[in-house]
C-alpha cells in the first residue's frame, strides 16, 4: 500500500511527493481458522506480510545475508518498478488506463538511481517486467534497462557490499536469479572478447562468486547493469576507480563519475541556525539560502571586527542554548567559555570515536598530573547509535560513558573537562548540537569514509573541522584553504605503504608512554572498577589488529589537538577561521549535488522557475474559461 508525503520546495509553489511503501496482506482475518479456536492462525497471513515493512532491518556497515533483509529489498523495488511503469504508460497524470505501449522512450522518461546495492534488484525485476510480462527480447530490454538506471556507490568497505547467498536467492527469488545468470553469461562474454583467455580477471569480475558459499556480488550486477556509477567525494570515487571497482573501470571507463555529496542550507543553516542566518542576511541578503555560492561575500568581512563580534555573540548564544539542554538532559553543568568538541555519527570503528576517547584520557591524566598548569577548557560531547549486532560499537560506547564518569566526578578536574555522551542522537538533536559546535571532529582513517555529510553541517555553521584527509574533508580544505582546518595523520598512500611495510600496534604502545598509560588504565578497570575486565577485548584489539590504525594515527592527533586549544585561545583567530568556513561552503550545497545529477546522469536540465500560487492560477484558469464560454443568444 503507498503512503505519499508531501515535500514542499523553498519558495517556488512547487511540491513533490515521496512515495513509501507498507506491506499489507490480501487475507487479514480468516473467520474458519478463529471459529475453530486457531487463533494465531488467524492473522497469520497478514501477521507474515505486515512483518515485511514492520522494522527496517538494522544493516550499518556489516552485510548479514538474512531472508527479512531481502524479501524487504525485493518488496521495495517490485512496488516501486510496478508503480513507475503504471504511471509510464498512462499519458494522462492519475489515468490508470495504459496508453503508451512501446517502451522505447522509457529511458528519456525515467531515471531509476540505485542508492548504494540495497535496490540492485531492481536491475533483474525490471528485466523480468520487460522480457516474460511485456515481452521485449532481451537485447533490447537489456538496452533500456542499462539506459535507464544509474549506481551510486556509498562504501568503501569491502564488507558492507552486498553478496546474497545463491541459495537464498534460489528459495525466494528462482526467475531472478535465473535473470542474473543470463545477465552474467552475456557479461562474461564480453570480458573474455576484451581479455581473452585471463579467466582470473573472470573470477574477479564475474556476479557470481564460486569460492565458498555461492553468491551473488549485488555491487557488480549494480555496475553492470547501469550507465553511471558515482561515489560521494573526489576521493572516493578516485578509489573505487583505481581500487574497490578497478577490472569494472578498466571495462566501462565512461561510466565512472563523481557527485560529491552536499547537505540542504534550508534545514542545516536557515532552519536550524536562525541567530547566525540573520547575522549572514544582515550583511549579505538572503540569496544565499537558494545559492549557497553567495556566502564567498564573507570572506572579505574577516577583517571587519564588528561583524567578526556579531559572529562569535552568535556562537555563544547557541552554546547557552545547548549548555541549557544538557543540565536539564543529563544533569550536568558544562562552561560555556570552554571549547565544544563534539563527534556525532554512527559508531564504527573506523571512524575512530575510539581515539577520541583515549584523548580524552590523555586530557585527564595531564589535569591530574598538574592541576596547576594552564589548560583550554573542553566540553566534549559524542553521540551516535551502534547497529544492533554491532557488539564492539556498544563496547566503545560504554567506554565513553564509563570514562566520562570518571571525569565529570574528579573535583580535581572540575569545569575544565566535561564528557557527555549524547542519547538517541537523530536530526532533531543534531539542530541544536551543531550550531553550537566549536569544533568538529572527523577523524576516520584516511580512505575509509566515503564522503561524510556531518562535516559540511559542522562547517556551514561556523565550527572548525580536525580531521584526516579522507572523504569531503579534502574537497573542504581546498575550499577554505588549508590554513583554516586542522590536518592529522596519513594519507591513503601513507596507510597502503605502512600495510605494506607490515603495521604493528605493539611499536606504538611501547614507544609512546602517555598511550601506554591510556591503554593499561582501560585494561585495569581504572574506569569500570565493579568488573575490570569490561574493556579487555577492546585493548586487545587495538594491541594486536588495530584495522583502522588508531595506534599510527595517534601522536599526531594529539599534536594536533595541542594545536587546536592554541588556536581556540585566541577568540579572534578561532572566530576569523570560522567565518572562513562558513564562506567556502557553497560547494556543498545539495542544489550543487542534485543539478549535477540531473545533468550528467539523469539527462535533465534542472531550472529555478518558480511556480504561481495556487490562488493566483485558479484566477487565470477561470478568467480563461470565462474568455472561451460563448453566451447564449437566446
Amino acid at each position: 500500500m503507498p503512503y505519499d508525503s508531501p515535500i514542499p520546495g523553498y519558495a517556488n509553489n512547487a511540491v513533490n511527493t515521496l512515495r513509501l511503501w507498507s506491506a499489507v496482506s490480501a487475507n487479514s482475518f480468516n473467520l474458519q481458522f478463529f471459529n475453530d479456536g486457531e487463533y494465531v492462525q488467524a492473522v497469520l497471513d497478514r501477521n507474515q506480510a505486515e512483518n515485511i515493512s514492520r522494522v527496517l532491518y538494522p544493516n550499518d556497515n556489516f552485510f548479514e545475508g538474512k531472508e527479512l533483509r531481502l524479501k524487504q529489498e525485493y518488496f521495495m523495488v517490485a512496488a516501486t518498478l510496478q508503480d513507475i511503469i503504471r504511471r509510464f504508460k498512462s499519458s494522462k497524470f492519475g489515468c490508470r488506463d495504459p496508453v503508451r505501449t512501446s517502451f522505447e522512450s522509457f529511458p528519456d522518461k525515467v531515471a531509476i538511481q540505485l542508492n548504494d546495492t540495497h535496490p540492485s534488484l531492481a536491475i533483474p525485476e525490471l528485466m523480468r517486467i520487460l522480457v516474460d510480462i511485456e515481452g521485449i527480447p532481451w537485447d533490447k530490454a537489456w538496452e533500456i534497462t542499462v539506459r535507464a538506471c544509474a549506481y551510486t556507490n556509498h562504501t568503501v568497505l569491502p564488507e558492507a557490499l552486498e553478496r546474497w547467498p545463491v541459495s537464498l536467492l534460489s528459495n525466494l527469488l528462482p526467475r531472478h536469479l535465473e535473470i542474473i545468470y543470463e545477465i552474467n553469461g552475456h557479461f562474461m562474454n564480453d570480458v573474455a572478447k576484451k581479455w581473452p583467455g585471463d579467466f582470473d580477471r573472470m573470477g574477479r569480475m564475474s556476479l557470481v562468486e564460486e569460492r565458498g558459499e555461492k553468491r551473488i556480488n549485488m555491487a557488480h550486477l549494480s555496475i553492470v547493469g547501469s550507465h553511471a556509477v558515482n561515489g560521494v567525494a573526489a576521493l572516493h570515487s578516485e578509489i573505487i576507480r583505481k581500487d574497490i571497482f578497478k577490472d569494472f573501470y578498466e571495462l566501462y571507463p565512461e561510466r565512472f563519475q563523481n557527485k560529491t555529496n552536499g547537505i540542504t542550507p534550508r534545514r542545516w543553516l536557515l532552519l536550524c541556525n536562525p541567530i547566525l542566518s540573520d547575522v549572514i542576511a544582515e550583511v549579505i541578503g538572503e540569496t544565499w539560502i537558494t545559492k549557497l555560492d553567495e556566502l564567498r561575500k564573507l570572506e572579505p568581512l574577516v577583517l571587519n571586527d564588528g561583524f567578526v563580534l556579531e559572529v562569535m555573540k552568535a556562537k555563544q548564544e547557541n552554546k547557552m542554548k545547548l549548555a541549557e539542554l544538557l543540565k536539564k538532559d543529563y544533569n550536568i553543568s558544562v562552561n560555556t567559555s570552554s571549547l565544544f568538541d563534539v563527534q556525532v555519527k554512527r559508531i564504527h570503528e573506523y571512524k575512530r570515536q575510539l581515539m577520541n576517547c583515549l584523548h580524552i584520557i590523555t586530557m585527564y591524566n595531564r589535569i591530574k598530573k598538574n592541576p596547576n598548569l594552564p589548560f583550554v577548557a573542553r566540553t566534549i560531547l559524542i553521540g551516535g547509535k551502534a547497529a544492533p549486532g554491532y557488539h564492539t560499537a556498544k563496547d566503545i560506547i560504554r567506554l565513553i560513558c564509563a570514562v566520562g564518569r570518571v571525569v565529570n566526578n574528579d573535583p580535581i578536574i572540575g569545569d575544565r573537562l566535561k564528557v557527555i555522551f549524547l542519547e538517541n542522537y537523530r536530526v532533531s538533536l543534531a539542530e541544536k548540537v551543531i550550531p553550537a559546535s566549536d569544533l568538529s571532529e572527523q577523524i576516520s582513517l584516511a580512505g575509509t569514509e566515503a564522503s561524510g555529510t556531518g562535516n559540511m553541517k559542522f562547517m556551514l555553521n561556523g565550527a572548525l573541522t580536525i580531521g584526516t584527509l579522507d572523504g569531503a574533508n579534502v574537497e573542504m580544505r581546498e575550499e577554505m584553504g588549508p590554513e583554516n582546518i586542522f590536518i592529522f595523520g596519513m594519507t591513503v598512500d601513507d596507510v597502503a605503504e605502512l600495510h605494506k611495510k607490515g603495521y604493528r600496534p605493539m611499536d606504538y604502545y611501547n614507544s609512546n608512554p602517555e598511550l601506554k598509560l591510556c591503554l593499561d588504565q582501560i585494561r585495569g578497570g581504572y574506569f569500570s572498577p565493579n568488573d575490570p575486565t569490561t574493556f579487555h577485548g577492546l585493548v586487545d584489539n587495538l594491541l594486536h589488529h588495530d584495522r583502522f590504525c588508531l595506534m599510527a594515527d595517534f601522536t599526531a592527533y594529539i599534536k594536533c589537538q595541542e594545536k587546536v586549544s592554541e588556536v581556540y585561545a585566541n577568540p579572534m583567530t578561532w572566530s576569523r577561521m570560522c567565518i572562513m568556513n562558513i564562506g567556502a561552503s557553497g560547494k556543498f550545497s545539495s542544489d550543487r549535488t542534485i543539478a549535477e545529477y540531473a545533468r550528467e546522469i539523469w539527462g535533465v536540465e534542472p531550472n529555478d522557475v518558480k511556480l504561481p500560487p495556487p490562488h493566483e492560477l485558479r484566477a487565470v484558469e477561470h478568467a480563461a474559461d470565462a474568455a472561451t464560454t460563448v453566451p447564449n443568444p437566446y
